[in-house]
Parts: C-alpha cells; sequence; structure tokens
C-alpha cells in the first residue's frame, strides 16, 4: 500500500504587499487574500487525493505577526486535516522562527512541527515503514549548515527529510542553513523535502531532492505558476512526484511592441491583444501582467507624459477580458529616428542626445545615482531587490537604463510643452 503526502512550503501567510497596495488596493486585496485562498486549495488536494500527510518546509507565516484572525484560520484548515486523519509535519523557516502565531497556537494532536533539535517521526502504512525527519530553526538567522545535525537514516524505512535552507545560495536570499546537493543525495535518505527558495527545481541523483517554491507568487519577480507536489512512495519504495497547481494570481511580464504605431487607439488595442494572448496561456484563475510597451512610435513622447491614461486603457481592457489585471507598466521606447536636418532644428531632440550621449556619461553624476540606488538596495528586503539585477554587471545594466529613462522623460515632456500639449 502506497504512502503519499503533499509537499509545500513558502505559504508566507499576510505577506505584507506595499508595493502592489500603493498602485491598486484592489489588486492588493486580491494578491494578499491568494495565500488564504492557496492553503486552502492545498488542503482540498490532500483531502480530494486521500494522502496520508502534509508536509510544510517552513515559512507558513511570513514573520512577526500577532492577528489573531490569521490563527483561526490555520486552526480551522488544520482541523479539517485532523478531522480526515492526515498527519501535517512542519518545520518553522527564518519567518516563523520569527511568528508569535508559531509559539502560542494549539495545534491538533495530528499536527508535528520539530523544533530545533533535529527528531524522528516514525509510521507504518501496510508493509511500509515510513520515518519523517526534522529540524526548525530556532532562530530567525541559521548561518550554518542543518544538515550534520539531522539523525541517521532509519534501517528498512522510508526516509523523508524536511529542511529549510538555501543550499549553495540563490540570488535574491540571504544565505540560510547552506547545503551541499551533493550531501544530501549521499545522506542514505529517499526523499528530501527543502522549502525557503522561492522557485521550484527538482536536483537529480540517488535521492528524489524537490524545492517546490512558494504555491503563490506575491509580485513580478515571483512570476510563473505555482505549484505543489504531490508525492508517492510505492510499496517497493519507488519515488512518484507530480506537480499540481496552486496558485490563485499568476505574475507575467508581457511583452508589447509598438513599433510603427502611431495612433493611441491603435496602442491600446495592441496592449488588448497581447493581454488576450497571455491569458489563454495563463493557467490561474487571474491573471497579473506587467507590461513592458517597447518599440519606435511616434507615441514615444506622449506614452511617457501620459503613462497613467494608458495605465488606465490597459486597466479596462483587462476588466473587459476578465480576471486580467495590470500591475504596472514599463516603457521601452524610443521616438523615430528624424531626418539629419529635423535633428539639426529641433533643440529638444539635441537636447535629449546631449542628456543621453554626454551628462550622463559623466562619472560623477553616475556615480551619485549609482550611490542612491546602492542605498535604497540596502533598505530592502533581499527578496526585493531583484529589479536592480542579480550581479554588479546586472546592476551597471540598470543603471544604464535609469539614466536613460529619465533623459527621455526629461525630452518628452519638453516636447509636449514645445507643442503646447495640456
Amino acid at each position: 500500500m502506497a504512502y503519499r503526502f503533499v509537499h509545500t512550503a513558502d505559504l508566507h501567510l499576510d505577506s505584507p504587499l506595499r508595493s502592489l497596495a500603493l498602485r491598486n488596493a484592489e489588486l492588493a486585496d486580491l494578491v494578499s487574500d491568494a495565500s488564504r485562498q492557496v492553503l486552502i486549495a492545498i488542503v482540498d488536494l490532500c483531502l480530494e487525493e486521500q494522502v496520508d500527510a502534509l508536509v510544510i518546509a517552513g515559512d507558513l507565516y511570513d514573520g512577526e505577526q500577532t492577528s489573531m484572525k490569521t490563527a483561526r484560520f490555520l486552526a480551522s484548515q488544520l482541523e479539517r486535516l485532523h478531522r480526515a486523519g492526515i498527519c501535517v509535519f512542519k518545520i518553522r523557516g527564518n519567518h516563523d522562527a520569527m511568528s508569535k502565531i508559531a509559539r502560542e497556537l494549539v495545534m491538533p494532536d495530528t499536527v508535528k512541527v520539530f523544533g530545533g533539535h533535529a527528531e524522528t517521526v516514525e509510521a507504518t502504512k501496510g508493509s511500509l515503514s515510513v520515518a519523517m525527519h526534522g529540524l526548525s530553526f530556532a532562530k530567525p538567522q541559521a548561518p550554518d549548515p542543518l544538515l550534520p545535525k539531522f539523525k541517521p537514516p532509519v534501517a528498512g524505512a522510508v526516509n523523508i527529510g524536511i529542511m529549510h535552507t538555501s543550499l549553495a545560495g540563490s540570488a535574491g536570499h540571504d544565505v540560510y542553513a547552506p547545503c551541499n546537493v551533493l550531501d544530501l543525495h549521499a545522506s542514505g535518505f529517499d526523499y528530501w523535502a527543502l522549502g525557503h527558495l522561492h522557485q521550484r527545481s527538482q536536483y537529480p541523483g540517488t535521492a528524489t531532492v524537490i524545492m517546490p517554491g512558494m504555491p503563490q507568487g506575491r509580485d513580478i519577480n515571483e512570476a510563473g505558476v505555482k505549484t505543489v507536489s504531490l508525492v508517492t512512495v510505492a510499496d517497493n519504495r519507488t519515488v512518484t512526484v507530480e506537480e499540481r497547481r496552486t496558485s490563485i494570481a499568476q505574475f507575467e511580464r508581457v511583452d508589447v511592441d509598438l513599433t510603427g504605431v502611431d495612433d493611441w487607439r491603435d496602442a491600446a488595442m495592441a496592449i488588448e491583444a497581447a493581454l488576450m494572448g497571455q491569458r489563454d496561456h495563463t493557467a490561474s484563475p487571474h491573471l497579473v501582467a506587467r507590461l513592458r510597451l517597447s518599440g519606435r512610435t511616434p507615441l514615444s513622447w506622449q506614452l511617457r507624459r501620459d503613462i497613467d491614461l494608458m495605465q488606465a486603457e490597459a486597466e479596462q481592457r483587462g476588466d473587459r477580458i476578465g480576471r486580467t489585471w495590470i500591475e504596472k507598466l514599463e516603457l521601452a521606447l524610443e521616438a523615430p529616428v528624424p531626418l539629419a536636418d529635423e535633428a539639426v532644428a529641433d533643440p529638444v531632440i539635441e537636447l535629449g542626445a546631449l542628456m543621453r550621449d554626454d551628462v550622463i556619461a559623466r562619472s560623477g553624476f553616475r556615480d551619485d545615482v549609482r550611490e542612491m540606488v546602492r542605498d535604497l538596495l540596502a533598505d530592502l528586503p533581499p527578496e526585493s531587490r531583484a529589479f536592480a539585477g542579480h550581479d554588479e554587471a546586472g546592476f551597471e545594466r540598470f543603471i544604464d537604463s535609469l539614466l536613460a529613462d529619465g533623459a527621455e522623460d526629461i525630452a518628452a515632456r519638453m516636447k509636449a510643452a514645445e507643442r503646447g500639449d495640456s
């Protein structure tokens, strides 16, 4: 008789969404509630598949939360599993270690929360003997490896390890309980249920090693469909893993090429067509799109000046499509290349070229901008820094685009003033 469980991690219940809230409160409410809806969906999956256990590999919570509303909601979902006889095996990650709810919530006796010392829980299912191994973060920081602290595999049993780890490190994530994937394969365990990194990965080798990623993205840096793992351990100890979609709101980047488009209505229609194409390929109930408008178009000046109006146009078309939201518009537009005599005759075009080619290239100005951006990044949590690149080369490219866009924006507003546009 097979032993089956669902493996998930990094739900980050009630994670704050400050940037979305500033731009669109209704969208922020949708994404904020999505983490709760995803937990309900995960419990539904456990019940429908009649699994033996739910494994949560850390960061069920999002930090120092005191909301009893969250506690009541979580308790109601755990009670659904308890009534069905489904066990829950949970470890605390770096965010859970800060949570007051994690310490105060009374769990059903079918819920096992592993402590700060390695523990093993054994169970049987037919002819299978299963050993669950877990170790929680005692503090929000875990700079040292946890793998050496785990108890050895139980002889004759299917050994499942649950660990919250940054593995060998990943861009956008601080180092937590580092370990080498090769060491996981050499541990003698059959399955490693990992958590912490928000992108799904599977690491082939002797053992089945899964980082499930988060089951619901929170911003554009957590784009794509999100899933959990449905794991089946057969009587002969072979392990089968199925991905099951859980995300309610799916973030996606959508490119819209406006090359040659010279009419505002045509630009809005191009946006709608791109949104419809992405909606058709979006597996989750809601699409949350970041639109990137690119190309060489006479509308470049107007779109830079009136981006808020085009945002409203895009949102209207998203409403028309249904369950399609606009998170943000990004511009990568260029004005048409003027003829030589036009460039000489137009002081705005000449000034724009001067800003791009001379002023922003000056090392002193560039150094000032670079320092301001570094100060901003230092004030942001690691998971919110990806917009500025994942390495030094990416950071420099971001600075280039920031300076170029600034020059284009200034020129666009001067051009509008020259034309007397309101």
